[in-house]
Formats: C-alpha cells, sequence, structure tokens
C-alpha cells in the first residue's frame, strides 16, 4: 500500500516526517554496498495534497489509480509494498452455528429431558431380594479312610456342582420351573404399556421371558470359593422374595437329584465290579477242583510232603539193615542165612527207594506215580493258587466297594447350604434413577460430540 500522510486536524500542527535518505540518481551507488538505492517517499507537507480519511478497502482501490514512480519521474516505487487485509467484522451465527445448536437441542437436550422424565414420572419402583448359598459336601473319614480311598469312588467335586448350579439358574430350565410355581409374565406386565422399559409385554414368549429373566435375576458367582448370590428384582418386596425362595427350593432339588445319580452311578459301578470279583472267583476255585480230579492229589504240597517222609523212612532202614548186614558178616561164615537175609532186606529196601525216586518224576500210574511229573504238578498248582488268591481278594474289595457305597446312598453327601436367607427389602432402590441421568447426560452428549466432530470434519476436507 503506498504510503501517504495523513490530515491533522486544524487545530494541531503538523508532526514532521521522520527522516529519510535522499533519492539518488541512477547509477550511482552507496558508498558501503555499492547498489542502487531506491528513493524513499516524503510525506507531502502541503495539507491539500493528502488524502482524505478513506475506508480501508477504497484506499486499497485506490492504490493502483496513483501514477507510476520510478526513477525517472523521480517517485519511489509503490508497487513493492505488501498490500494489507481489510479488518475484519464482527462475528456473526452463521447456518451451519444454527445447525449445530438445533442438533444440540434435537439429539442431546430433549432426550435428555424425557429420560429424567420418564425415570422420575413413569418408571415404576422395583424392589430387591437378595440370597447366597453354595454347594457343600460331608467330611469323609473314619472307616473310609481304613477301606483305601475306596470312597472316593462314590465322590465328586464340589467345585463342578456349583458350575452346574450357576449356569442352571440362568438356564430356560429354571425360568419354567419358577413359572410353574409363580406367574411370572403376569406380574411384570402388569406395567405393561406404561413403563414400557422396565416391563414385558403380555404376549411374550419364552425366549423374550428367559431374556427378561436375565434382566431381573442378577447371579454373582465366586469360583476360588463356590458362593452363589443371587438377586432378584420384583415391582412388590413380597413377590421379590417369593421368586428369591423359590430359586433357592429348585436349586436344593437339582443338587439332590445330581446326589441321587451320583450315588446310583457308584453303586451300579461298585455292583458291576462285584459281579466280576464273584466271577472270576467261582472259575479260580473250579480250576482247583478240576486239578484235583484229574491228579487224585488234594494238596500237592501234603502229598509231597507224605513222599519225601517214605523216602526218608526207607532210607533209615537201608541204614540199619546196612549195619545189621556188616555186623553178621563179620562175626559169621558166608554160608549163614542170616547174611542172604540181610542182603534180600538190603535188595529190597534200594528198588523201593529207586521206584520212589522215579515217581517224582513219571507220568506212569503203573510204579504208584501220578499222571503227571511232580515239577509240573506243583507249577500247575501254584498258578491256580495264585488265581484264586487274587480273585479272593478282588472279591473282597469290591463288596467292600459296594457297602462304602451302599453306606453313602443311606445318607446325603451334597447338600445346599444357605448362608444369606431370601431377604424383604423395606424400600425401593431401583430403577437406580440418579445414576441413570447421569449415564444418560454422559452419552447423549458424547454421542452429540462426536457427530459435531464428524460433520467438521467432512466439511473441512470438502
Amino acid at each position: 500500500m503506498p504510503f501517504a500522510s495523513r490530515r491533522r486536524p486544524e487545530t494541531e500542527p503538523a508532526e514532521e516526517p521522520a527522516p529519510v535518505r535522499r533519492p539518488v540518481s541512477v547509477g550511482t551507488t552507496g558508498p558501503a554496498t555499492g547498489t542502487a538505492k531506491q528513493p524513499a517517499r516524503r510525506a507531502s507537507p502541503n495539507p491539500a495534497a493528502a488524502p482524505n480519511k478513506t475506508p480501508a478497502g477504497e484506499r486499497q482501490q485506490a492504490a493502483p489509480k496513483q501514477p507510476p514512480s520510478g526513477p525517472a519521474g523521480g517517485q519511489p516505487d509503490e508497487s513493492a509494498q505488501p498490500a494489507v487485509r481489510p479488518v475484519a467484522g464482527p462475528a456473526r451465527l452463521k447456518k451451519r452455528h444454527w445447525g449445530l445448536i438445533t442438533s444440540f437441542l434435537f439429539l442431546a437436550v430433549i432426550p435428555f429431558v424425557a429420560t429424567v422424565a420418564y425415570l422420575f414420572t413413569v418408571a415404576e419402583d422395583q424392589y430387591h431380594s437378595i440370597a447366597g448359598f453354595t454347594v457343600r459336601s460331608q467330611e469323609q473319614g473314619g472307616a473310609n479312610e481304613l477301606l483305601g480311598g475306596l470312597a472316593d469312588f462314590a465322590g465328586a467335586s464340589t467345585a463342578s456342582d456349583s458350575d452346574i448350579l450357576y449356569e442352571f439358574i440362568q438356564s430356560q430350565e429354571m425360568v419354567q420351573a419358577v413359572s410353574n410355581s409363580i406367574d411370572l409374565r403376569a406380574h411384570y406386565s402388569q406395567y405393561w404399556p406404561n413403563d414400557w422399559v422396565f416391563s414385558i409385554w403380555n404376549d411374550a414368549t419364552q425366549e423374550d421371558l428367559i431374556w427378561y429373566w436375565n434382566r431381573m435375576v442378577g447371579v454373582s458367582y465366586d469360583s476360588s470359593t463356590g458362593l452363589i448370590e443371587v438377586q432378584v428384582k420384583a415391582f412388590d418386596a413380597d413377590m421379590a422374595q417369593e421368586i428369591s425362595r423359590e430359586i433357592v427350593s429348585i436349586s436344593q432339588a437339582r443338587i439332590n437329584e445330581l446326589n441321587l445319580q451320583a450315588r446310583e452311578d457308584a453303586m451300579r459301578y461298585a455292583q458291576d465290579d462285584l459281579d466280576e470279583a464273584i466271577e472270576r472267583l467261582k472259575n479260580a476255585r473250579e480250576a482247583i477242583t478240576e486239578f484235583r480230579t484229574r491228579s487224585q492229589i488234594v494238596d500237592p504240597e501234603t502229598d509231597i510232603q507224605t513222599r519225601m517222609g517214605v523216602m526218608t523212612s526207607l532210607q533209615q532202614q537201608l541204614a540199619s539193615v546196612l549195619v545189621e548186614y556188616d555186623l553178621l558178616r563179620g562175626t559169621s561164615s558166608e554160608n549163614d542165612p542170616r547174611l542172604r537175609e540181610a542182603q534180600q532186606r538190603i535188595d529190597v529196601i534200594r528198588d523201593r527207594i529207586a521206584i520212589e525216586r522215579r515217581n517224582f518224576a513219571s507220568s506212569s500210574t503203573e510204579t504208584g506215580g501220578v499222571s503227571q511229573d511232580y515239577p509240573s504238578l506243583i507249577a500247575d498248582f501254584e498258578r491256580l493258587s495264585v488265581d484264586r488268591e487274587y480273585a479272593e481278594q478282588a472279591y473282597t474289595a469290591a463288596l467292600t466297594a459296594l457297602e462304602t457305597a451302599r453306606d453313602e446312598a443311606n445318607r446325603q453327601s451334597r447338600y445346599l447350604a444357605t448362608y444369606i436367607k431370601p431377604t424383604l427389602a423395606q424400600a425401593s432402590e431401583y430403577p437406580q434413577r440418579l445414576i441413570l441421568t447421569g449415564l444418560a447426560a454422559l452419552f447423549l452428549l458424547l454421542f452429540w460430540s462426536i457427530l459435531a466432530l464428524v460433520y467438521y470434519s467432512i466439511r473441512d476436507r470438502s
């Protein structure tokens, strides 16, 4: 913008312009740099030559109409001066601003007011009842510990029972069981359609009722301790307590069913083991009987001890006859009949000893032996004896397990322990109006803010 001095009021003297450098002629250089100097424009002392006060816009438009300046005309070059933008006017609301205010009104303010009005004027009071329980098992000890842990066949983990119960309370079967005792649809749909947010419609299906059941019944479960806590909400305090009692009763029945099933399974398994042990024992004893019939020996060990006794007796008799024979031969002649008689006795005893020795390894019955050699006979008898002893021990263990399972069946090994009985509310705590109001304001404001940011982001890029 070209430089021009403004006109001062006539009552005040005009100020002297700041000293500027004199223009130099073309071709001359400064003393320091040696470059051509552009002449600077001085303010005109003539008040008539000064321009009138005009708006900035008019001055900007009038600037190009001034005569060109240059070294030839004796005026400085004004085209090199930067242009000054006009001063911004006062801010005014535009259409986008009104749209933003309108969107805030319809997307945040009106829904918030409607939510508050519904919560404090339409929503019905709700009462809650709390019940707490866990699955316990009786202590196992005493005689069961002496049986080597056989009682574990009838036991089970209580933690798994708590997991099953936690899922069962939220299942369709629980909803159906409670509905058979209490008309849930009639109670929770009594304020429909006025309180349409916290009520269920009259013609709700079973699936709709399950969805609404999970809204009104809260279940918390601690897997480390096995504690289960149930919170039931209803439009009446007595109804909430009644539903809570029904949940506890149905849960107790389900635990008893699981307990009965476990006892039946344990009894069946124990009985099957006992039947198998009895059959094995019968087979072992039949094999022993067949062996005795075939070998005609009741007890091979006793029989062999008897035979060894005969051998020992024969050897003693042989030694006695040999002594007599030696004495007779030393005191009598060779033709003495007593010598021949003693020799004959010696030969008979030696033959009998030889026969007895052959009978131990012979299977022929002509010489008095059995139908099988004694080593094989003893091996078969020992094998059959081991089978019979194992069968007897298995039978004893199976019979003990059956008795233990029967003892467990006569008492309830698992039961539902209630540590918080169903409570009766004295005041309504639901719906939590203040908390819901704060959450509604927060989420409506966040929703409107996100939409506004998205709009301005798209507008800036378009």
